[in-house]
């Protein structure tokens, strides 16, 4: 009888466990499949077919190798852009200003391409990509700093760096950094040849794709693998227990951000050395504001941020396909994202809530 109630323990263990493990999975994807029937409720309103939607959908982000490339390329930011949200909410950090290292790291990297234009590329390349990264570094982890050394909140600061930053590229763009040559669209002077980025073998995505998965992997590691990110999870978890027991909050806060900042600082480098060749206004797309929902998507974890990046970078590929389609404004996939992250800041309340992901007995 004895044996019979321990098995039984040990199952209902075992189910309990495996629902834990279940639940960050579950609700992110309920909140995504809610947001969705929530745009759908919308589409219908403007007389058009949730159906026919999701099917231009897949066929311009993921129905040909063409769909996929295009997908791939712009999953390349997202990922850097996500990992600058979701490192330093491993502290309990909510920084959205990525948007701002973004911009400022890829001006860097414009700027300091005028000086190296006639330094060999294997030399000039990791100097551009370093500049763009301290720089965007800089930026975030002055949020973190802030935050722990003056008690500033970081959503504010970040945010409004932001702000800075996009206003900063524009003086710069348009004044001293500005090509004479560049009359309607203001930009540093064009990369020479040597210090553009190619594409990765056989296909036609630049190798930022492949430097944004490192990155995830890495950051990955760095979180569940090292004792920097053990002690970032406590410090995230309580901060007084964590200075109760010594750690170095205030380092690991302004550490983290600045690491996710160097993140999107690197993805600002490439869209200036693989995509537009110089740095102008169009380094300002929005992937700093949409990394912020694909690292709430993937619940911070740095893996789950790959996926979660390709599906919203197809979302965004098949944005002119659905547009032409469907003739349907610019702002729909905004709608669309903006509906989704409502959907994922509500599902917060769900958790430990939802009947069928808690253990019975």
């Amino acid at each position: 009888m004895a044996v019979a109630d321990n098995n039984i323990m040990q199952g209902a263990g075992g189910r309990l466990a495996l629902l834990r493990r279940a639940e960050p999975v579950a609700i992110p994807v309920l909140a995504l499949v809610a947001g969705l029937g929530v745009f759908g409720l919308f589409l219908l309103t403007q007389g058009r077919s949730p159906l026919a939607f999701m099917a231009y959908v897949w066929q311009g982000g993921f129905g040909s190798a063409f769909s996929w490339q295009n997908t791939l390329s712009r999953a390349a930011p997202l990922l850097m852009a996500a990992l600058c949200v979701a490192l330093p909410a491993r502290l309990g950090l909510v920084v959205i200003g990525g948007e701002g290292a973004i911009v400022l790291g890829g001006v860097a990297a414009g700027a300091l391409a005028l000086p190296l234009a006639a330094a060999p590329g294997a030399a000039a390349v990791p100097l551009m990509a370093l500049a763009a990264m301290v720089t965007g570094g800089l930026w975030i982890g002055a949020a973190g700093a802030l935050r722990h050394y003056r008690g500033v909140n970081e959503t504010i600061s970040s945010l409004l760096l932001s702000y800075i930053a996009i206003a900063l590229m524009n003086h710069l763009v348009e004044g001293p950094l500005r090509d004479p040559a560049s009359l309607n669209k203001p930009s540093t002077a064009p990369l020479a040849e040597a210090l553009h980025i190619g594409d990765l073998p056989g296909m036609t995505v630049h190798w930022g794709l492949a430097f944004g998965i490192l990155a995830c992997l890495l950051s990955w590691v760095l979180v569940e693998w090292t004792t920097w990110g053990f002690a970032a999870r406590i410090a995230g978890g309580n901060v007084r227990a964590a200075q109760v027991q010594g750690l170095p909050v205030g380092r690991l806060m302004v550490g983290f951000s600045a690491l996710g900042g160097a993140f999107a600082g690197l993805a600002g480098y490439f869209e200036v050395a693989a995509v537009h060749g110089s740095a102008n206004a169009s380094l300002a797309a929005g992937y700093g504001y949409t990394g912020i929902l694909i690292a709430f998507l993937a619940r911070h974890n740095a893996l789950a941020i790959i996926p979660v990046a390709i599906l919203l970078a197809g979302f965004d590929a098949s944005s002119g396909l659905v547009q032409r389609r469907m003739d349907l404004p610019d702002a729909t996939m905004q709608v669309l994202q903006g509906i989704v992250f409502m959907a994922i800041l509500m599902s917060d309340a769900a958790y430990g809530r939802l009947p069928f992901l808690k253990a019975k007995g």
